[in-house]
């Protein structure tokens, strides 16, 4: 692959670089954090898993991304994912919190505004709708799946050494289910704009075709492993021990609620089965994992009537707001530096 190329596809490699260092504390950070997993078999778990869910499962949600801006030049889709890695970053040093869909669905807006493109209002109500979705359908996923664990505890009455072998293994499995669904529906906002710009060709190795999409998201998806594997460990025992007092049973319940939303606007097949059956199509969009979690936990505090810090809810909500609109700034001006000062094709 040519030089070029890679320096195109670097703001992409760093955008999925920072998406493992901190989204895998999502799937895998109270395991870690509560010494329930060691570090090594999560970050291997995480990895594979995670490359797998990306190239088999992760063209659906990059379809409705592709759909809201059709980013055509390669310098257009560097700059997007740029301006989308930076925002992160730069909200992640002020302490606020940051979801990578949101920042990169806010760049390609600044890229429609910059090339004058309209932005399909169905489109982007559909990614609106999800976002306000995914934490509540976290929740209730918690909700359902922490009774359902409480009543088969009462019921099968294991020993103490016992209930920790099942909840250990039941971390690892959920981990593992987590990780899928992380690279089947984020790989979407790390390699995503690159899908129309992309001067990669289709190739097939021991007999299998790879298309130039799946070749991205497999690039992106080994992006998302080196970040897990070199920064993740500290996120993860920071979420371990910090987030929220969580027995591992409770614990475990918030990652598999996190991890069947994530599947869920992910899964072609799942949405096709939706229609099949005559009913509304599920929308396939790149949501948050940081919502997902957040969402699981205020469902769990509710049902056990634990105290919510407001204050940090509402905190987390601006960093919601103020994320796509950053990004879409920083794209806007990116874009007229990039070609401008330094003659890129960005539209």
């Amino acid at each position: 692959m040519d030089i070029a190329i890679w320096v195109f596809l670097s703001s992409g490699l760093f955008l999925g670089w920072s998406l493992g260092a901190n989204d895998a504390a999502n799937v895998f950070g109270t395991a870690v954090g509560t010494r329930m997993v060691r570090f090594s078999t999560a970050a291997l778990i995480c990895s594979v898993m995670v490359i797998l869910g990306a190239v088999i499962s992760g063209a659906g949600a990059s379809h409705t991304l592709g759909a809201l801006g059709k980013v055509s030049a390669i310098g257009g889709a560097f700059t997007v994912a740029l301006s989308a890695a930076t925002t992160v970053y730069l909200m992640t040093k002020s302490g606020l919190p940051v979801s990578t869909g949101q920042a990169i669905v806010g760049a390609i807006i600044g890229w429609n505004l910059f090339s004058g493109m309209a932005t399909d209002p169905k489109v982007l109500s559909k990614i609106l709708s999800t976002w306000i979705m995914c934490p509540i359908l976290a929740a209730i996923t918690a909700v359902l799946l922490y009774k359902l664990v409480a009543a088969s505890i009462n019921w099968f009455r294991p020993g103490l050494f016992q209930l920790d072998n099942w909840t250990r293994i039941g971390l690892i499995v959920a981990g593992a289910f987590g990780s899928y669904s992380l690279g089947a529906n984020n790989i979407a906002n790390v390699m995503g704009v690159f899908v129309l710009s992309t001067p990669i060709d289709a190739s097939s190795w021991m007999g299998i075709e790879f298309s130039p999409a799946m070749q991205l998201f497999f690039i992106g998806a080994v992006a998302i492993s080196i970040g897990v594997f070199t920064y993740s460990k500290k996120v993860m025992l920071t979420v371990g021990d910090n987030l929220i007092p969580m027995t591992p049973i409770t614990a475990w319940v918030v990652v598999m609620a996190h991890s069947i939303v994530l599947f869920i606007f992910s899964s072609q097949s799942l949405s096709n089965s939706f229609v099949e059956l005559g009913l509304p199509a599920i929308p396939l969009v790149p949501v948050s994992s940081s919502q997902a979690v957040i969402g699981a936990v205020i469902g769990i505090a509710l049902l056990k009537r634990l105290p919510i810090r407001w204050g940090v809810l509402s905190q987390i909500l601006m960093g919601w707001i103020i994320t796509p609109i950053l990004s879409a700034l920083a794209c806007f001006i990116g874009l007229f530096i990039v070609q401008n000062l330094f003659n890129q094709v960005v539209v």
